[in-house]
């Protein structure tokens, strides 16, 4: 069941995002969430994430502009450095909160909140009609990728924010969707390196494979996003992801997950 559920939200997610440039690590890291704690989770969305992003590089990195690219990827990089070592903090700190319901022990910890915090301010901006039609200066584009950046370090959340920069910089769809892809690369090669410094995480056995298992779903979806994926809108899905981050928001800041 876990590399089915994990497969088919990786698939459908890299297609239905392709033109978006965000959403994979915002639907996948709930799925990775049930199988593994936060913060291996994040790690796995991050390796996912970035992988497939390798990929849809091959597919339209040449649009991406250089300039764009450099003033706002610099200080995402070095945004997602700090954000991912704030995350490992989070992560060795003890739980705040233990208590038992139905004969089971749930605890709660600082890293749970903070990310179930995150993700509820994230579904609001997913839902919220005025935050989807939200675009911001290019001359911005160094804050912009600052906090990008740092979100992406913390809780793998960066493409809403770097698409809002991003949309004002008279970029042609291409140019867009390559230039975004290009970036994301940076911040995610950025915030793996501070994971694996910490935990020198190598995925084996179960969770080897279901990294195999959704990365290759994951790049079916890129390949049907860059064939297919232009006429559909995505209001349907902005609804699907709001109420899956609320739902895993509950459930982490419980201890349930």
């Amino acid at each position: 069941m876990d590399y089915f559920v994990v497969c088919l939200v990786a698939l459908l997610a890299s297609s239905l995002t392709f033109f978006s440039g965000f959403g994979l690590g915002t639907l996948l890291l709930p799925a990775f969430a049930f199988f593994f704690p936060i913060d291996i989770a994040i790690a796995l969305t991050a390796i996912v994430h970035l992988l497939n992003n390798i990929f849809k590089l091959y597919l339209v990195g040449r649009h991406a502009d250089k300039k764009v690219v450099l003033r706002f990827g610099i200080p995402a990089i070095l945004a997602a450095f700090v954000g991912a070592w704030l995350l490992l903090q989070l992560a060795d700190m003890q739980q705040v909160v233990r208590y038992t319901l139905f004969e089971r022990v749930f605890e709660v910890t600082p890293v749970n909140m903070v990310i179930a915090l995150l993700m509820v301010i994230f579904a609001i901006v997913e839902i919220l009609p005025y935050f989807n039609r939200l675009s911001l200066s290019p001359r911005m584009l160094p804050a912009g990728g600052v906090l990008s950046g740092f979100f992406g370090g913390l809780s793998g959340h960066q493409g809403a924010l770097r698409s809002a920069f991003l949309i004002k910089c008279g970029l042609s769809k291409e140019g867009f969707i390559g230039t975004g892809v290009v970036i994301a690369c940076l911040i995610d090669f950025s915030r793996l390196l501070v994971y694996s410094s910490h935990y020198a995480f190598t995925p084996s056995g179960e969770s080897a494979i279901l990294l195999i298992a959704a990365t290759l779903a994951a790049f079916v979806g890129a390949y049907l996003g860059n064939k297919l994926l232009n006429k559909i809108t995505l209001g349907a899905v902005r609804v699907i992801v709001a109420i899956m981050l609320f739902l895993i928001a509950i459930g982490l800041g419980m201890g349930l997950i």
